[in-house]
Parts: C-alpha cells; sequence; structure tokens
C-alpha cells in the first residue's frame, strides 16, 4: 500500500510539473495571437482527474484488496510507458502544448514525433494511464468509473480540439517526409 500511495503522489506531482509548462506554454500561445477554444469543459477536466488521484487511493483504503504481483507490475510498466508518450508529446509539441485548447492562427499542425502515427497521442496516454494506474492497486471501481467519465470528456475534448486544428493550415506533406 504504501508504495501506491508514493506512485500516486508521485503522479500527482508530475501533473503539477505538467501545470507549470501548460501555464508558461499556454501564456505563449496566447502572446502569439492564440485563440482557445471548448473553456466550457475545462473545468470537469480539472475535477475528474483530481478526483481520479484521490478516488484510487480512497478505494485502495476501503476495499484493501489482495493485489497480484503480476497486475500490479504489468500496470506499473503501462503506467511508465502511458508516462513516457506523454512526455514525448508535450516535447514535440513544445511550446504550442498546453491543458487547454489553444491554436495560434497559422501555424500548421504537428506531424512529428508520435503524431507522426495518432492524431492525439496524448490523450492515448491518458486513457492508458486511466486504466492501469488504479490497477497497480487493484483498484478496479476507480479505473472503470473514470474510464467512463473520460470518455465522455473526450468525446467533447476531440470535437473542441479538431474545430480549433481545422482552422489551421494544412501540414506540408513533402516537408514531413
Amino acid at each position: 500500500m504504501t508504495a501506491f500511495v508514493v506512485l500516486v503522489l508521485l503522479v500527482g506531482v508530475e501533473r503539477l510539473a505538467e501545470l507549470v509548462v501548460s501555464k508558461r506554454n499556454a501564456a505563449w500561445s496566447l502572446s502569439q495571437g492564440g485563440v482557445e477554444s471548448g473553456r466550457g469543459h475545462y473545468p470537469f477536466m480539472v475535477v475528474l482527474h483530481t478526483g481520479f488521484l484521490v478516488a484510487m487511493l480512497v478505494e485502495a483504503v476501503v476495499r484493501r484488496p489482495d493485489v497480484p504481483a503480476s497486475l500490479a507490475w504489468s500496470m506499473l510498466v503501462v503506467v511508465i510507458a502511458a508516462q513516457a508518450l506523454r512526455w514525448w508529446c508535450i516535447a514535440t509539441l513544445g511550446c504550442r502544448w498546453n491543458t487547454r485548447v489553444i491554436v495560434v492562427p497559422g501555424l500548421a499542425p504537428v506531424r512529428s514525433g508520435p503524431y507522426r502515427w495518432l492524431s492525439h497521442p496524448n490523450y492515448v496516454a491518458v486513457v492508458a494511464e486511466g486504466v492501469a494506474l488504479p490497477l497497480v492497486h487493484a483498484s478496479w471501481v476507480t479505473a472503470l468509473v473514470f474510464t467512463v467519465a473520460n470518455a465522455a470528456l473526450l468525446t467533447v475534448r476531440l470535437r473542441a480540439e479538431n474545430a480549433a486544428l481545422a482552422t489551421l493550415p494544412p501540414v506540408d506533406v513533402a516537408q514531413h517526409a
């Protein structure tokens, strides 16, 4: 249980680091004429992701599940892979990455790094972590509830993000070949 609490706290610290990067990058995007979309869902996203961290700890304390080592270790590998993918996305987008939907008019969408293969690789990381992190300590209720709530949120978020990205100029395919 102690290792799980430490893991969740480390993920919480990682989220705070993301928010620092996001705030700096959002300020840059706005200073470059960036336009924000989808503000309405953002508070729900903050509550959902914060509640997710708290809920899995509460579930682990209340249920005190027996955790098979194979489940804990395999899910930890998925969590680490999700973090690596998340930070690859952040590094690839550079100053354009933030937790809001802000696009800078005139800048073509990024099609390098993980964006070569997926339109929204960061959300793959979020979904994987949403399942795997609670399951490190067999907190399956949190994994299930978060996954369903996050699917609803991502439906709204992707609609807003795709509409915002559609306002950008097309990517020069020859430049990214």
